[in-house]
């Protein structure tokens, strides 16, 4: 048996070649929207979540005033970590929903579907 012996006709994908899917334009505007979207939102949480860090480290009076009763500026902030990660999340999943998973759903459409080998054929 051969490496490729588990791969039949009923696999949609085997005969596709996916570096040219990849350099095709809805790829990438596919890859431009995720990228545009989650890399700027991750360094602005890491630079939230170091000055939170910072602030716990270097400014113990500011992090340890008291806001009400026994709860601190310190613990609001980290409590706002939580919250500001399960929003980021929100926020991602409603972008996904909106702007990428159709684009790829087209993709993946056009990839079982065997366009990009019918190209092939015509060319």
């Amino acid at each position: 048996m051969g490496k490729d012996a588990h791969i039949t006709d009923a696999d949609p994908a085997a005969s596709v070649d996916f570096q040219e899917v990849q350099a095709t334009g809805q790829f990438q505007e596919l890859r431009r929207r995720h990228r545009s979207f989650v890399f700027p939102l991750a360094v602005a949480f890491l630079l939230w979540y170091f000055l939170y860090v910072l602030l716990a480290d270097y400014a113990h009076d500011f992090m340890s005033i008291k806001v009400a009763g026994n709860i601190t500026v310190g613990l609001l902030f980290g409590l706002l970590q939580f919250v500001s990660t399960f929003a980021i999340t929100m926020w991602y999943v409603s972008y996904a929903n909106r702007r990428l998973d159709p684009e790829a759903t087209d993709i993946r459409t056009s990839i079982e579907g065997h366009e990009h080998d019918a190209k092939k054929v015509q060319r």
